[in-house]
């Protein structure tokens, strides 16, 4: 599936639900909660057939979100049916990782065997305050049941602030000095009206880097890139099993190579994270629409990307799209 300027959309990630149990600062408003019903989402059944159309055209890898896509009910036996889709490649989950502890098993038995956990704080009480309420231990005990489970590999997703969670860069390196983790270090994008301190809060990439190899070997990965890897520039720490990585999608854009589009839990397929433009596929399929219709309307969203965003870390006036990070599914 290309779009107008020669990129091979092969990738899309799927937000199941907007729903969460956390409350993270810069991902959801203080008073937001969805107010969005079990009417109001796509059907699990619904999620399959456009994820089925979409590897018809081209598509190979599928990255399950949400909000937090384990409260939603009937996850496992979802992905289980998922995974059945002839010609997908991939399949992925990225979680908070408070319920875990109780899912893992399930979920790396229904066929998921890949693992992206968000953490931004390995202090508890920074954890509990970034998150709204969040406990640190509940992730704990989700990363150690992931890898009994199996999952390989486990990636470990760090959304850095300026003045809350910077310091703890080395803590974070560490464990890939004694775990076999990718930890991956995010620049924080400034998404709707929740990210109100931009650029305050904004630290490139580049700093942390720098920060880092005072401390650590980091070793560039060799190979080449597979055509659906992600955006993340990964490095291996020489002495460890771990690996860190860092995406920059504010400082140095990777439009040219982004390979995704996103869909999310009310049916709205965007063609970028940070443009409002969406089509809308619930309202076809409400409609009982045909295979070929459905495809028309993906192939419509791929040609609506953009060439590039146009975020720039020191502005001040950003142009922010109007859904919250949690709304999208990020």
């Amino acid at each position: 599936m290309l779009d107008k300027y020669d990129r091979d959309i092969n990738y899309l990630r799927v937000s199941i639900t907007d729903r969460c149990n956390l409350h993270c600062t810069y991902c959801r408003p203080k008073e937001g909660i969805s107010l969005k019903g079990h009417d109001d989402i796509l059907r699990y059944e619904e999620i399959i057939r456009i994820v089925s159309q979409a590897v018809k055209m081209g598509l190979v890898k599928v990255r399950l979100t949400g909000g937090e896509p384990l409260v939603r009910r009937g996850f496992a036996e979802f992905a289980a049916a998922l995974k059945q889709t002839q010609g997908l490649q991939d399949i992925s989950l990225t979680t908070n990782g408070i319920l875990l502890d109780q899912y893992a098993e399930d979920i790396f038995k229904a066929g998921i065997t890949r693992i992206n956990i968000s953490l931004d704080s390995l202090d508890k009480d920074k954890y509990f305050q970034i998150t709204r309420g969040g406990h640190l231990d509940d992730v704990f005990r989700g990363i150690a049941a992931a890898e009994k489970a199996g999952f390989s590999p486990i990636k470990i997703n760090a959304v850095v602030i300026k003045g809350f969670n910077d310091d703890e860069v080395l803590d974070f390196a560490q464990l890939a000095l004694k775990k076999p983790f990718q930890i991956r270090f995010i620049e924080i994008m400034p998404v709707s009206s929740v990210n109100a301190n931009q650029p305050e809060d904004f630290m490139p990439t580049n700093q942390l880097f720098d920060r880092i190899c005072k401390h650590f070997k980091l070793e560039p990965l060799a190979g080449k890139k597979n055509k659906t890897d992600g955006p993340a520039k990964i490095y291996k720490v020489k002495g460890g099993p771990g690996e860190i990585g860092f995406i920059n999608p504010v400082s140095d854009h990777f439009c040219s190579t982004c390979n995704r589009l996103r869909l999310t839990a009310d049916g709205k397929l965007r063609a970028c994270l940070l443009k409002d433009e969406e089509i809308d596929l619930r309202a076809a399929l409400s409609r009982h629409c045909n295979d070929d219709e459905l495809a028309a309307l993906i192939q419509q969203a791929i040609l609506l990307k953009p060439e590039k965003h146009d975020l720039d870390c020191t502005d001040r006036h950003l142009k922010k799209c109007h859904r919250d990070m949690s709304d999208i599914g990020g």
